[in-house]
């Protein structure tokens, strides 16, 4: 049976972020959408950390875990130990940003890690803490010395302004980023603004795995395994799971899902608030300066990846996990009926559908078409076969605005407010949560 993992994830203490993101809300929003394994987030937060250790007990020697009162259930939502932390170094070349998916086996071993990394800033402001005057060499070096089995996955690794490859404060290669300590870094998160085919161009990622998870702040199901790993273990572990990652085992590491790379904030280069973007042949044609300030554009992971590439798009390494391409249910509905994300038709078509259906995961990926008669009408059964082939296109998303479905000559703008990377800490409506 498919083991689909989301292992990137916040908790309610991290800066815009829903209040909802608790473990209980999580498990529930998993079992929805149909996923099996989920990142904890943000264990580096004193009080998160401590709801950790309450509310969850470690499944038969495995480094996960479930919830306490879930966990004789015959199917419990499984929660690995997670944090994503922010490193930020002055260098010679500029000021680095980089953001790092830490993955911990056990509770005893994020106690370890916190007590390392409470030394090299404040862990109790945000969810996500910010280490500063830390390389990422620096930051991998620590982080093994404290626990030789952490995982270390760069987060979302391209988007412009905290990612290992970000056009505004990244590196060029993984070596340049991590120093000796990037023999041991053995995936990368691709992010929603890029998928494995973009990777695929840059022959020096050829040794890596490509993950791809969510980075959810809310636990609304087009949010929660909007992008998620899919595995085929003999024993659903913390040791199995990264190993088959290490290895690239298509036994065990089947497949990642995806979105639309043009779903993605960074897509295509722009300024938000000009309203402007473009891809990468635009950009260059006006030296990439915005025609409506005259200040330089936000250069996306398009542009990036094309910076860096060696290889011709189109182009596959033998053995290369393979992906497949779905939006969310709810962006499919949102634009079939061209309402917001989270209005009531919406809300009410996705829940008939996913309760139908055991999960939206299922839906999306497997259930037939004769199968939906009598549950939706035919425009919304179209919609979702055409998602499933990768066909439904996207008006590509720029300086962290999201991407727009467009279906039928729907496109649905400004459908959500969305929160900068700098949103206030105040800012915690629904709808304003990546």
């Amino acid at each position: 049976m498919p083991l689909f993992a989301d292992l990137h994830i916040h908790s309610r203490y991290s800066r815009a972020v829903s209040e909802s993101m608790d473990l209980e809300h999580v498990s529930a929003g998993a079992r929805l959408k149909g996923l099996g394994l989920m990142g904890t987030g943000d264990f580096t937060h004193p009080a998160w950390f401590k709801e950790l250790k309450e509310k969850l007990v470690e499944k038969n020697d495995t480094g996960l875990y479930a919830l306490r009162e879930e966990e004789n259930a015959p199917n419990p939502v499984l929660f690995m130990l997670t944090a994503e932390v922010s490193t930020i170094i002055s260098t010679p070349k500029g000021v680095k940003k980089v953001h790092h998916v830490v993955h911990a086996p056990s509770l005893d071993a994020v106690a370890q890690l916190n007590d390392v990394y409470a030394k090299m800033g404040d862990l109790s402001v945000d969810g996500r803490p910010t280490l500063g005057r830390c390389s990422p060499a620096h930051f991998a070096e620590a982080t093994f010395q404290a626990c030789r089995d952490a995982v270390i996955v760069p987060a979302h690794a391209w988007t412009p302004w905290f990612a290992v490859f970000g056009s505004m404060s990244g590196y060029n290669s993984l070596e340049e980023a991590y120093e000796d300590q990037a023999p041991r870094i053995f995936a990368i998160e691709t992010g929603m603004s890029s998928d494995p085919a973009m990777n695929w161009r840059i022959s020096a990622l050829d040794r890596v795995a490509l993950l791809s998870n969510s980075d959810a702040h809310s636990p609304h199901p087009w949010r929660l395994g909007r992008e998620c790993n899919v595995f085929e273990l003999k024993r659903t572990s913390y040791g199995e799971l990264f190993d088959a990652v290490k290895k690239k085992d298509p036994r065990r590491f089947v497949y990642t899902i995806e979105v639309d790379p043009g779903y993605g904030k960074y897509h295509f280069d722009g300024h938000r608030n000009c309203g402007f973007s473009s891809p990468p042949g635009e950009t260059r044609k006006i030296n990439g300066i915005c025609p409506v300030c005259r200040r330089p554009l936000t250069i996306g992971v398009l542009n990036r990846v094309e910076q860096l590439a060696d290889r011709p798009e189109g182009f596959a390494p033998p053995g290369a996990t393979p992906f497949k391409t779905i939006l969310p249910l709810h962006e499919l509905l949102a634009a079939v009926f061209g309402v917001q994300l989270a209005s009531k038709k919406v809300m009410e078509e996705g829940e008939k559908l996913t309760r139908a259906f055991g999960s939206e995961l299922n839906l999306l990926l497997n259930v037939p078409r004769d199968s939906l008669s009598g549950e939706t009408d035919d425009k919304i059964k179209d919609v979702i076969l055409l998602n499933r082939e990768g066909k439904v296109k996207v008006k590509p998303g720029y300086d962290g605005e999201y991407g727009v479905p467009e279906i039928g000559g729907n496109a649905v703008q400004g459908r959500e407010k969305r929160a900068s990377v700098q949103a206030p800490r105040g800012q915690k409506s629904l709808g304003e949560f990546g």
